[in-house]
This record gives C-alpha cells, sequence and structure tokens, in this order.
C-alpha cells in the first residue's frame, strides 16, 4: 500500500516538474528550424533550452540556457547496421525519412522521439569537430543500445538539494554525482548518455590533460556523471552551428531585416518603452539652459520615458 502511494505521488512530481508551457518559447523567433534540420548530421548533439521548472532548476544550478541534450541520429535508413535499424523500430514507428533523435528523459527514461517535437524550442547544434562517419555510426548505436534505460532519479534529487542551503543537508546527503563509482548502468540523465557514447569511441570533450616528470602529456575522460549540456556548448571540440531566423551572409543585409520602431527597446516581450534619442535629449537640455535665466521652468520639460504597445500587444 505504502509503495503503492509512493509510486503515485512520485509519477505526480514527475509530471508537474516536467510540464512544458503550452505557448512556443519566446526564444523559438532566433531559430530557422526548417534550416537546423536540413544541415543536421548523424552524431550530432542538440542542445535545447527547456522551459518546465524541472529545465529552471538545472538554468539555477549550471548558470547556463541549455538545460538538455540529445543524440541525433539521423533517418531511420542513416543507420548503417540492420540490427540496430530494427531495435529502433521497436521503440518507434517511424517513416523512413523522418529524422530522429535519443535522448533520456525524467519520467520517460531513454527513448526515441521524432526531432519535430522540438519545433517550438530554442535550440543549437553542437558537431563533433573531425568525427569520422564509422565512429559516428558507433555512437549512435550506443545511444539506440541504451533505448530502456531509466532516468536517474538520485541525480534530480541531487540537483534538488542545490536549492537548500548547505547549513542545512547533511554533507552525507550530498550530491552522488562526485562518487567515483561508475552508477548504476540501468539508469542516466541525458548528457551523461550522450557523453558516454563520445566516450565510447575515445572522442574527447572536456579531458583533464597532465603531464608526466618526463614531459610526456596524457589525457583522460572526465568523469560523465559531471557532465551537464552546457559542456558540449564550451568544449572547444564541437563546433557550434547557429541557423537564425535571418542569414546574414549578405554584405550589410542586416539593414534590411523588420526592425520596428527605431526608438522602441525592450526588456521582454511585453516589456518596451520608447527611448529618447540623444539629440533630443541635448536639444533639450540646450533649452533649458537657455531659458533658465530669462523665467523659470515648469518641472519635467524632458518627458519620461513610458511604455509603448510592440506587435506583440500592449506592455506588461
Amino acid at each position: 500500500m505504502g509503495v503503492g502511494v509512493l509510486t503515485r505521488l512520485s509519477r505526480m512530481l514527475t509530471k508537474w516538474l516536467t510540464k512544458e508551457p503550452e505557448h512556443p518559447s519566446e526564444s523559438v523567433l532566433l531559430l530557422n528550424f526548417d534550416r537546423l534540420s536540413y544541415e543536421l548530421r548523424p552524431g550530432d548533439v542538440i542542445l535545447v533550452e527547456g522551459r518546465s521548472k524541472v529545465s529552471e532548476v538545472i538554468k539555477l544550478t549550471t548558470q547556463n540556457p541549455w538545460t538538455h541534450a540529445a543524440l541525433y541520429i539521423g533517418r531511420l535508413y542513416e543507420i548503417e547496421d540492420e540490427a540496430v535499424r530494427k531495435t529502433v523500430s521497436r521503440y518507434i514507428d517511424t517513416e523512413p525519412k523522418q529524422q530522429l533523435i535519443v535522448e533520456t528523459l525524467l519520467g520517460e527514461g531513454t527513448v526515441v522521439y521524432p526531432l519535430e517535437k522540438y519545433r517550438h524550442e530554442h535550440l543549437r547544434i553542437c558537431r563533433p569537430n573531425g568525427l569520422s562517419p564509422k565512429d559516428a555510426q558507433k555512437v549512435i548505436t550506443y545511444g539506440i543500445n541504451r533505448l530502456g534505460t531509466t532516468y536517474d532519479v538520485r541525480h534530480i534529487l541531487d540537483l534538488g538539494r542545490f536549492m537548500f542551503p548547505y547549513s542545512i543537508v547533511p554533507r552525507r546527503w550530498r550530491s552522488s554525482l562526485f562518487n567515483h563509482n561508475a552508477g548504476d548502468p540501468t539508469r542516466t540523465v541525458c548528457s551523461t548518455m550522450v557523453a558516454q557514447a563520445f566516450q565510447s569511441v575515445r572522442f574527447p570533450l572536456l579531458p583533464l590533460a597532465e603531464r608526466a616528470d618526463h614531459g610526456k602529456l596524457h589525457i583522460y575522460q572526465r568523469n560523465p556523471r559531471l557532465m551537464t549540456p552546457r559542456d558540449f556548448d564550451y568544449s572547444p571540440y564541437f563546433d557550434i552551428i547557429k541557423y537564425p531566423l535571418f542569414g546574414l551572409d549578405d554584405l550589410e543585409v542586416y539593414r534590411q531585416l523588420p526592425w520596428g520602431d527605431k526608438d522602441v527597446v525592450c526588456n521582454d516581450a511585453g516589456d518596451c518603452f520608447r527611448e529618447i534619442p540623444e539629440q533630443v535629449l541635448e536639444d533639450a537640455v540646450n533649452e533649458v539652459e537657455t531659458t533658465s535665466t530669462e523665467k523659470p521652468q515648469k518641472e519635467d520639460t524632458i518627458k519620461p520615458l513610458r511604455s509603448v504597445k510592440t506587435a506583440k500587444g500592449e506592455p506588461s
């Protein structure tokens, strides 16, 4: 009875933590999803700026907007090994040309989904620099072979502990991520799974470099349990590829972008105001100085900044 109650509570908490807002991300306007989809290569890492409550925890603890990492495995026919293709087909009923990703999600474990799932999210491609096609297939195979493994909930609990002051959390209850053992091989999290996939072919992510006494340099892989999505963005061995909504390849094409009122600046969507140009301010100040010796001036000669209505509607 007690176990059943705990299971239901766990499911309710997971649903609450992972629920995404229904409206599209404002940041999606920065991205050309169709172009990104066209340019993706099997073995690329896709970073996602999540918007769920658990994503906000990750942003807080890592001080970085990227909260999730997925491995792009391409279309079904791009997977060379027939046995691996059959494994994918057991987990998803997909069209041959549908683009697929492997990812590890709270409440679902390691799963395969269509790339289209993230059309309305802010994404970034991290491409392993110099990864051979043969090793790219091995990386993909590693991720596919992890399908069905469960999510490491202990990892989420460790993240949650960061929200409490250390003074009230016993030392023995602190994060298990720094343990020397590899943990339960049937459990993982998104960035750990992707990091292990690349480590399986000895591709560096953020290796530790050490010079021996005789001067020879050695590098060692870092603990994959310590990896977060931002590490793929930070790694010098991954190329960062962006596909903005507006391409700026042509000279001065940025001057043709559909800018709104040039005097309107925004703190956020719905939080915009009209900024007084410097020349207007200078002229107003000069006028005040000129007329101050003639007669007293009323206060507020220069009107304060005010909120304005933009294409998104009324300001908040």
